[in-house]
């Protein structure tokens, strides 16, 4: 099995330096604020799903358009079959 890089969780503000983005371009891709981003950066728990993203793309086994797409499916509107009743 090969062997898996480490991203340091508790350095995001490094991993975004890294690819030349500020916070709203870098935190945009995950669904993330550009303010929610800084709370991450500076330290605050970071939720699992996100952590999750953010290593799954900075190890590249991810990339934007998938994530562009991904977002595309989750954001499509609910559709809701309705019925109207009679009485």
């Amino acid at each position: 099995m090969a062997k898996s890089k480490k991203i340091d969780m508790g350095n995001l503000a490094e991993l975004r330096r890294a690819h030349g983005e500020n916070q709203e371009v870098f935190w945009r891709r995950f669904g993330v604020t550009q303010s929610g981003g800084s709370r991450y950066e500076s330290g605050r728990n970071i939720p699992t799903p996100i952590a999750i993203l953010v290593g799954l793309w900075a190890t590249g086994q991810i990339n934007d358009e998938a994530l562009l797409q991904a977002r595309k499916v989750i954001n499509r509107p609910l559709v809701i079959k309705t019925v109207e009743y009679f009485t």
